[in-house]
C-alpha cells in the first residue's frame, strides 16, 4: 500500500490518499481551497484511482473543510466514528468558533468503529477507536506495512490537544500507550498533523509520554 500526504488549510493539517492495486481511500478531508483540492484530485487522476471510501479520522474543523467539495466530487459521503459526528453536523458552528468558513458538509454515509476492516485494492485497514482528542477518534492500520494514520492522538513530538468537547488526557493516554504504541516499535505514525514518525521514536523521546504516569 501506497500512503500519499497533502497538507492543508491554514491548520497545517494532514490529508491522505491511501492506494493499492488501483484503488484508493482518502483520509480526513482537509483541503480548504479550490487549489489545495485540485492538487489532490489531480494526484489521484496521475495514478489512475478509483476511490472506494472517503473517510475520517474525527471531525474537527480543519480535518472536514474539504468534505462537500470532496463528496461531491466522488459522488459519496464520508465515513466516520458515530460519537464524532455531531462535529459534522454542526460544521457551521464549529468554523464560526474557529474564525473560518465552510461549506456545509453532508451527514456522514455511515459510521465505523473498532475492529472494521476498510479493503480497496489488495489492501485492507484495520479501524482503531482512539478517543481522547475527540469522543470518536479513530485511527486506520496497515498491518502488511506497518504504518498508521493516527489523525490527532499522536504526533512527532507531541499528543492531541485535550480541552476541547469531550477531550480527555486519561482516554488520550490510554489510546496511545493501548492502541498506537501496542503495536510496536516498527510501526510508522502519519498523524493528522506534521511529519511522520514511528511509534518506538515517540515511545522513547516525545516528552508528553515519557512525562505520562
Amino acid at each position: 500500500m501506497h500512503i500519499q500526504g497533502f497538507t492543508c488549510n491554514p491548520f497545517q493539517t494532514n490529508c491522505y490518499v491511501c492506494h493499492s492495486d488501483g484503488e484508493g481511500v482518502l483520509i480526513d478531508a482537509s483541503c480548504s481551497t479550490p487549489e489545495e483540492c485540485a492538487e489532490v484530485e489531480r494526484y489521484i487522476g496521475d495514478h489512475g484511482l478509483t476511490i472506494r471510501r472517503l473517510l475520517l479520522t474525527h471531525g474537527h474543523i480543519d480535518h472536514i473543510l474539504g468534505c462537500a467539495h470532496l463528496a461531491r466530487t466522488f459522488g459519496m459521503g464520508f465515513w466516520m466514528h458515530r460519537d464524532d459526528q455531531a462535529f459534522v453536523l454542526q460544521a457551521e458552528e464549529q468554523a464560526r468558533v474557529f474564525g473560518t468558513w465552510i461549506e456545509k458538509p453532508p451527514a456522514p454515509e455511515g459510521f465505523l468503529d473498532e475492529g472494521d476492516c476498510v479493503s480497496f485494492g489488495g489492501a485492507s485497514l484495520e479501524v482503531l477507536h482512539t478517543p481522547g482528542h475527540s469522543p470518536g477518534s479513530i485511527a486506520f492500520y496497515h498491518a502488511d506495512s506497518q504504518a498508521v494514520i493516527s489523525g490527532d492522538a499522536l504526533f512527532q513530538g507531541s499528543i492531541g490537544r485535550t480541552d476541547l468537547w469531550r477531550g480527555s488526557l486519561p482516554e488520550l493516554m490510554q489510546s496511545i500507550f493501548g492502541k498506537i504504541l501496542a503495536l510496536g516499535d516498527a510501526v510508522r505514525v502519519y498523524p493528522g498533523h506534521g511529519p511522520d514518525t514511528t511509534a518506538g521514536i515517540e515511545r522513547q523521546t516525545n516528552p508528553f509520554l515519557l512525562s505520562a504516569p
